[in-house]
């Protein structure tokens, strides 16, 4: 897909999208706190419905800058892929499909400095705290890299990292998928699990990251299709394990056997804080940084930043396995109103009686956080809400629509289905009870409070000095410097 291989790295990303769309980045030159500040400046941007990439310049009690917003937009997104913003759908379905192997290149492509011993030090890193009731500092951005220890295969992932010490972070593998499944297998055997985590990355790996595909495929390999190209990896200092060539930091170490410590809370995607943890231990071996390092921070919560990766993943898998048994589908929209995962606007040309309620079938099949599906006429605009809302307001026909619950292993409540004329809606009772059991269990039902508002946290002329003259007339306007 390019010829510059640096094609693959944060800044060639940022660099492309700085020249694409001037304004979409935004380079804040007012010193800022890593408490709070910086996620409360995505949130005041959201409000104003802007979505740049934020490079924060000067951090109090730091050298290294930080980057984040990275992944907050459509049109960031889109870029990425090399592609416009109306395409992303469709490039982005067809790419997952076509995986292309990685190349492992002999050294990094940049000068790293190598931190073993009392030099690795967690504390170097300017490591944000995002809500006031966080359990602390928390690497958001953190791509955790390991192997089956059965088969050898890879697998990376985002996952939560609470700073615990100087070189120990409690991570979470809450999503109990591959990640966790490999932590088990070493367990069982008495091991500890060797991985990496990669900060500072293509906002393309984390696209292929978020996928899942066939077990016998790495997740590099996505990347790679995604690229157009082989993703470039390199060698690890200290284990035998690839990691992202053009990572800016890469922390290595090894999760441990039968050691469990409280990790939590944290403002997750669902707009509340979550206690879920499976508590599992990192202790850190070494830290690569490359010189002159970016840090890389996702802006937690109900962040763009943080849950439309999400949307788009699942817009993307909804298409895909759609368009193998109805071929009328014309749009997916995974909203980030419904956490980027609880909802589903589609819509569709329906070629025969009941193809629509056939269809939502289909979708509540692809991922179990599924509540919600609603499917409209072809001539509705899925990523317009009011439209969406204008077609349930004047064209459901209760009287002549299925409406069904299901439920599922993950206690999630879901949904109705009807003709593309009559809208599929959830019954609201069920939808709250449902979230309550998603986002925290039993035990920690104390713990599921909304997140707050930063805004108010934060001194009102600190928006006015961050931003100027960044923001003038409604406009996001880049500063030099």
């Amino acid at each position: 897909m390019s010829d510059d291989a640096a094609y693959q790295g944060l800044r060639g990303f940022i660099s492309l999208l700085e020249r694409s769309h001037p304004g979409e980045v935004v380079r804040i030159i007012e010193p800022v706190d890593l408490a709070h500040q910086m996620q409360a400046l995505a949130l005041e941007l959201e409000r104003r419905r802007r979505f740049p990439v934020l490079l924060f310049e000067q951090v109090r009690g730091h050298a290294i800058p930080v980057v984040s917003n990275v992944m907050a937009s459509r049109k960031g997104l889109a870029t990425a892929l090399g592609v416009t913003e109306a395409e992303l759908p469709g490039t982005y379905a067809a790419r997952l499909k076509e995986p292309v192997k990685p190349v492992v290149l002999g050294r990094p492509p940049f000068p790293v400095d190598v931190r073993r011993g009392d030099a690795a030090d967690l504390g170097a890193l300017p490591i944000p705290t995002y809500f006031p009731g966080d359990g602390g500092p928390y690497l958001t951005a953190g791509l955790l890299i390991a192997r089956d220890p059965a088969t050898g295969v890879s697998t990376a992932g985002f996952h939560r990292f609470q700073v615990k010490g100087r070189n120990r972070l409690g991570v979470s593998l809450h999503s109990r998928r591959r990640m966790f499944e490999f932590q088990q297998r070493a367990e069982k055997a008495g091991r500890s699990l060797e991985c990496a985590i990669a900060i500072g990355l293509h906002p393309v790996v984390g696209m292929g990251s978020l996928s899942y595909p066939a077990p016998e495929i790495s997740k590099f390999e996505v990347v790679g299709g995604l690229f157009g190209e082989p993703m470039q990896l390199r060698r690890a200092e200290t284990m035998d394990l690839d990691v992202p060539a053009w990572a800016e930091i890469v922390i290595e170490g090894e999760i441990l056997p039968g050691e469990r410590e409280p990790e939590g809370p944290f403002g997750e995607f669902t707009g509340y804080f979550s206690r879920r943890s499976t508590d599992n231990v990192f202790v850190m071996r070494a830290m690569v940084v490359r010189e002159g390092a970016w840090f890389h921070s996702i802006a937690s919560g109900r962040a763009p930043d943080h849950i439309l990766p999400l949307g788009v993943l699942r817009e993307a898998e909804i298409r895909n396995a759609l368009r193998r048994v109805v071929p009328g589908v014309r749009a997916v929209h995974v909203p980030t109103s419904g956490g980027a995962s609880f909802t589903a606007y589609v819509s569709i040309r329906q070629t025969r009686p009941g193809e629509a309620k056939h269809a939502i079938s289909v979708v509540l099949g692809v991922d179990h956080y599924l509540k919600l599906v609603v499917m409209v006429d072809e001539d509705i605009d899925v990523f317009d809400e009011s439209d969406v809302l204008w077609a349930m307001a004047t064209r459901v026909q209760a009287d002549r629509g299925l409406v069904e619950h299901i439920e599922d292993s993950a206690q999630i409540g879901a949904e109705l289905r009807s003709q593309p004329d009559a809208l599929g809606l959830a019954a609201a009772e069920r939808v709250g009870a449902a979230v309550e059991l998603q986002v925290t269990e039993s035990d920690f039902a104390h713990e599921a409070q909304p997140l707050v508002d930063l805004r108010q946290d934060v001194p009102r002329d600190f928006f006015l000095r961050a931003f100027k003259p960044q923001l003038r007339d409604g406009a996001v306007r880049t500063v030099s410097g």
